[in-house]
């Protein structure tokens, strides 16, 4: 069955770089900045409370925070989620319909965690808003009920990610970099949330969300004498206690670099990490120093390693590195997603760039511009009431000097390219990092081990495992028009297949950063007329029209004419079954078979597309198209499953198109011979 997802990456091209990484100001002269210092006072409790007036806009912002020492949850991982999940589900005072009206008549926000708590609203409901977040906080009401329909929805959550490179590659790079037993290299799955009880959540926040290692930080228009009336007498009531606290021993970086690959057949791109561990504190000399170090190699756009992949040789959208000050140990990593067939090559360039920041020194007209950026994403920041809730939490929690914000800007301006050379020497361990790949091994196993870097493979859930057998030899006889007959077979029939003149496909997806789903459709007619369109709401984002005219895109309001290959391979595709033109056609190859999604399939190409079909079903379950994008070769992979029968035909009703992120296409209704129409492809 054809499906007509077709070339959306255009679209979804331009989310991705909006997305990314953008160009820093050039260099101004240092500004002054004044941070509002807070007034502060304790409960006899153990709540610290912290209090910053600032009366320039009638608002004002909440932040409760528990700085407990993090702690492993074992066979019940997926704990403090659910107790997070089920905080602000109401109270034992307030039904959750009752609250969640109230809060918004209020036009006020409050969130919750097994961490804290946050709200913001217009200074004139400051006492009720902040009644209501110690509410929800202190007396939540945690149900069966809510606890079933929650636990189901995370479960659906984890299940959904299971296809996810990039899901599976945040999971492996923890795993390894901390180990299972550690807290941050714990990760959740099915078996250990289903461990977890409505006792245990119960259990779990009355011995953590206790008040002894509690901040509670205000930030707005707001007088210090009526606050702290306020919070002693909604917070004056909680309940003395402390959590407790558990020591880790540190993890270790690896002895000499490796690369620790993880398969995954269905990638059409390899994520990549380069991982060490990091001690770096708050309080440490080097801070400011690393920090610009960090900009020089990865931070910035104009960074070493996003120019040469990015700009130099156009292999990613971006790459980037992060390294922070934190209390306890953490990562410093570089990453970034790029084509299968540059994989190694990305590997190569990395280090490159790690050993020329270790070995030359930054040039001062470059230091000058990271260090401007710099500064001027930190002014921009510092109106923001929750960058001075989070100033003022790091001077208590990291034990900072006073006036650390206030000097922030003299000591990033006084980072020099000697500092930056040495501390790149001390903080880039680049000979002692685990290089974590998660890719098609098929693609990309044979030129990552022509690296002289030893290759180690893992699973999805960062166990080690053999090197994985890439592809099987197809059974004598076999051929490409075999494998296509018995998917008509499969779906149906030659007879079943060849009665469908128009589909019609309805369902939903989502976006990154997009505030609701977008609708579905798409449309084929056998006569070589498509419709496919995205839309949020009654807004189209997006819709490619092909009739017997030609073709077209409309994206954003602009209209855009197909022409050339790109119409053809349109053209090509408004056809409801491919299968029925493809078992007529000349010059297929069956290559070989493949593990799919932990399933055999036959490997078959036509052309630029590569088809997969199932060994056993016969269904066809993914194919992967190389498009001209940009002047770059670009893939596109499209997994198909959820067959169900409609009028005798089976249909998929999961799409699953990876266009730099993965777009999970859920069907909910397929017309066949029916809701198709001449005006749906003007």
């Amino acid at each position: 069955m054809k499906k007509s997802i077709l070339i959306l990456s255009s679209l979804f091209l331009t989310l991705i770089m909006q997305g990314q990484i953008i160009p820093q100001p050039k260099p101004g002269v240092a500004p002054t900045v004044k941070i509002g210092k807070p007034q502060t006072f304790e409960l006899k409790n153990g709540l610290k409370v912290m209090v910053v007036e600032n009366h320039k806009l009638p608002r004002v912002a909440f932040s409760l925070t528990l700085d407990n020492d993090p702690y492993a949850e074992g066979d019940k991982k997926g704990l403090s989620d659910m107790t997070s999940t089920l905080m602000g589900s109401g109270t034992t005072k307030i039904s959750k319909t009752a609250f969640n009206e109230e809060i918004d008549f209020l036009g006020a926000n409050i969130n919750f965690s097994s961490n804290g708590a946050s709200a913001n609203s217009l200074s004139k409901y400051a006492g009720r808003v902040l009644e209501l977040m110690a509410d929800g906080a202190l007396n939540p009401n945690f149900t069966q009920e809510e606890f079933d329909k929650e636990k189901t929805k995370l479960i659906e959550g984890l299940k959904a990610n299971e296809k996810s490179v990039s899901a599976v590659a945040r999971r492996v790079v923890d795993v390894l970099a901390y180990g299972k037993d550690h807290p941050s290299g714990e990760y959740v799955s099915e078996a250990t949330l289903k461990n977890v009880t409505l006792a245990d959540v119960k259990r779990n926040y009355s011995t953590y969300f206790v008040p002894s290692n509690a901040y509670l930080i205000i930030v707005g228009d707001v007088k210090f004498n009526e606050t702290k009336k306020m919070v002693e007498k909604f917070f004056g009531s909680w309940k003395k206690d402390t959590a407790p606290s558990i020591s880790y021993t540190d993890p270790k970086d690896v002895s000499s670099t490796q690369i620790n690959f993880v398969d995954m057949p269905n990638a059409v791109q390899s994520e990549v990490a380069v991982v060490n561990m990091s001690s770096l504190k708050m309080t440490d000399p080097d801070y400011f120093a690393v920090l610009i170090a960090n900009q020089i190699l990865g931070g910035d756009f104009n960074s070493y390693i996003n120019m040469n992949l990015r700009e130099a040789h156009g292999w990613t959208y971006g790459a980037r590195t992060a390294i922070s000050g934190d209390k306890r140990i953490a990562t410093f990593n570089a990453s970034t997603q790029v084509r299968n067939a540059v994989t190694d090559s990305t590997v190569v360039e990395i280090i490159k760039e790690y050993k020329k920041i270790r070995t030359e020194k930054v040039t001062e007209d470059m230091l000058a511009s990271v260090k401007a950026g710099y500064i001027g994403r930190f002014v921009m920041q510092i109106e923001k009431p929750q960058t001075v809730a989070g100033y003022a939490l790091r001077i208590q929690t990291q034990n900072l000097p006073a006036d650390f914000y206030e000097n922030y800007i003299k000591n990033i301006s006084a980072v020099t390219a000697d500092d930056v050379l040495r501390v790149a020497n001390k903080y880039f361990k680049v000979d002692n990092s685990r290089i974590i790949i998660v890719g098609k091994a098929s693609d990309v196993a044979a030129g990552l081990e022509k690296l002289q870097i030893p290759v180690f493979y893992f699973d999805k859930y960062g166990n080690p495992t053999a090197k994985p057998e890439f592809k099987k030899p197809v059974p004598a006889g076999l051929t490409a028009k075999t494998v296509i007959d018995n998917y008509i077979i499969a779906i149906g029939g030659e007879k079943a297949a060849s009665a469908v003149k128009t589909i019609a496909l309805n369902g939903t997806t989502t976006i990154p950063q997009a505030p609701s789903p977008l609708t579905f459709v798409s449309k084929i007619d056998a006569k070589g007329k498509l419709m496919v369109e995205l839309a949020m709401g009654t807004m189209s984002i997006m819709k490619q029209v092909v009739n017997e005219k030609g073709g077209y895109v409309m994206q954003q309001g602009q209209r855009q004419v197909i022409e050339g290959a790109a119409l053809a391979e349109m053209k090509a595709a408004a056809t409801p079954i491919e299968e029925l033109l493809l078992s007529k056609k000349q010059g297929l190859i069956l290559e070989s078979i493949e593990s799919i999604n932990g399933k055999d399939a036959y490997v078959i190409k036509n052309g630029k597309t590569t088809l997969f079909y199932d060994v056993n079903t016969g269904l066809k379950v993914a194919e992967t198209k190389v498009m001209e994008q940009g002047g770059k070769s670009i893939s596109q992979t499209t997994n198909y499953s959820d067959y169900r029968v409609v009028k005798g035909v089976k249909v998929p009703f999961n799409i699953i198109q990876n266009v730099g992120f993965e777009l999970d296409i859920k069907i909910s209704d397929v017309k066949i011979n029916e809701g198709v129409s001449d005006a749906d492809f003007q």
